[in-house]
Formats: C-alpha cells, structure tokens, sequence
C-alpha cells in the first residue's frame, strides 16, 4: 500500500503550506500531488511556487495561475496587480504551462485529479450541486483527453471538502484548501493510499487531514506587505466566512453555507 498527499488551494499562505507539509513529512509520506491555485488572496504566491515546485511530484493547473499571469488579460484592479507583481521571474509562464489533469491506476481505480471541473478550470462543481454536474466530472473532454474512463475523480477549487459515491461506484471527493478553507478554515489536505498503478482490485482509502498552524504569523506577514483587501482576508483566515460576506458579518447578521453565497475561490 502506497499513499500519496493531495494538497491544492494554497492561495499564497506559506505559513500554511509549510505546516501542512510538516504533517506529510510525519506521517511518512513522499509523494505529494497538488491540484492547483499556488497564488492570489494570500501575500506569497512567489515563495508557495518555489516550495511546491520542489516538493510536489505532481503539480496542475489551477483558475487563479490560469488568468492572473494571462499576458492578454487587463488587470483592472490593484490587488491582482499587487499579486501578479509578487510573482518571480518565469514563475507566471510555469503557472499556465501546468497540465489541467492527472490519471492514474489505484487499487483497480481509474483515478482523474484536477482542478475544478472537467471542462474548465473557471467553472466550479460545488457540494450542491446538479445531478449532471455529478455525471459530468466522469466524461472525457477536449481538457481531460480520452483513455480510461475515470471512476474515482478528485478535485479542488471550491475550498469546501465532500465525498460522494453513486451507482457504478462512481466516487467523488473534494480536496478542501492548504491555505484558505471555508466553513472551518483550518488547513485541510486528502491522502489517498492503496496499490498505486494497480489495475486489479484491492483495498482502497481516501482520509481529510486538518492542520493547526500559526494563523497570527500569516496575518502579520500580510499587513507587513500591504495585502490587498487584508480584512477580507483576515476573515476567511480567522473564521473560514468568504471575504465577500464581510459587510453581513461585520452587521451581526446570521451567516449562510459558503457555496449558497456564489463565491469567487
């Protein structure tokens, strides 16, 4: 039995991330995969890059690393320039080289990673969802490629972890976010373990890990640097309620799910 660390979402918090990858390193575990979305919200996109460029085995594409180092998108705003700027040199052209999925054999699994959804990496499958979303993260797309027809499919993006199986034994799981998690914003990351690379069926397991880290430090290093939209952000790093709920919960009004607010992850 091998297990492999899933991680996507970090969303420029280092301090997250560094604590997260400490949890894997105690647990034993070597390989680390992640789903996407190094950059945008938090302060250091740049420093989140390089670590898990070096750490991670696999790395996808995510929304953010799509569009905000897009050469023919106009920045219209200054946060996203305060955090295109925050990139290295080379690091928005390795961004958007990254492959939108990742397939692979688990325990006589056909296991398909990616970010979002099937189609797009800017169109997102929320825990409420249409029963056709559901069947639609199975199909093959111009994005996906063809070959194996998935059975067990991960994903990312809606900061918002789930597991789900229907008939056929169709199974979906949602990895949660490193560096900005709704509902309890504790950083949260999957381990799949079984026979990786095995067409024949075996035993199989899919666990959420959540990490304590050092939330203080994160928000100091943000107000060090000028973040845009720091109160935002502090909102979703002390409580895990989307920033864009802040003006309700500043007034004391009650506080809905985050995937019935439309949020932007």
């Amino acid at each position: 039995m091998e297990r492999i660390a899933l991680v996507s979402d970090v969303h420029g918090n280092l301090t997250a991330l560094e604590a997260v990858l400490a949890d894997i390193d105690r647990r034993g575990i070597s390989r680390i995969f992640n789903l996407g979305d190094y950059v945008g919200k938090g302060p250091r996109g740049r420093e989140v890059i390089d670590l898990c460029r070096e750490r991670c085995e696999v790395n996808l594409l995510g929304n953010w690393d799509d569009f905000l180092p897009d050469p023919d998108r106009e920045l219209d705003n200054e946060a996203l320039r305060f955090w295109l700027d925050q990139l290295g040199p080379g690091q928005g052209e390795w961004l958007r080289a990254l492959p939108f999925n990742h397939d692979f054999w688990l325990s006589g699994r056909r296991v398909r990673l990616f970010h979002a959804s099937e189609e797009t990496v800017h169109r997102r499958v929320r825990y409420v969802r249409t029963q056709a979303e559901f069947e639609g993260l199975f199909t093959h797309t111009e994005a996906t490629g063809d070959g194996p027809v998935p059975d067990l499919v991960g994903y990312a993006d809606t900061h918002d972890p789930l597991y789900e199986c229907q008939l056929e034994g169709r199974t979906t799981f949602n990895t949660g976010s490193v560096g900005n998690c709704m509902g309890d914003p504790t950083p949260m990351y999957c381990i799949l373990e079984g026979e990786v690379g095995s067409q024949e069926p075996a035993p199989w397991s899919v666990s959420f890990a959540r990490v304590p880290y050092d939330v203080e430090s994160e928000l100091a290093v943000a107000r060090a640097m000028g973040a845009p939209h720091y109160d935002g952000y502090e909102l979703e790093l002390r409580h895990g309620i989307y920033r864009g709920a802040l003006t309700e919960w500043r007034s004391g009004e009650p506080m809905t799910g985050y995937h019935e607010r439309g949020a932007s992850a």
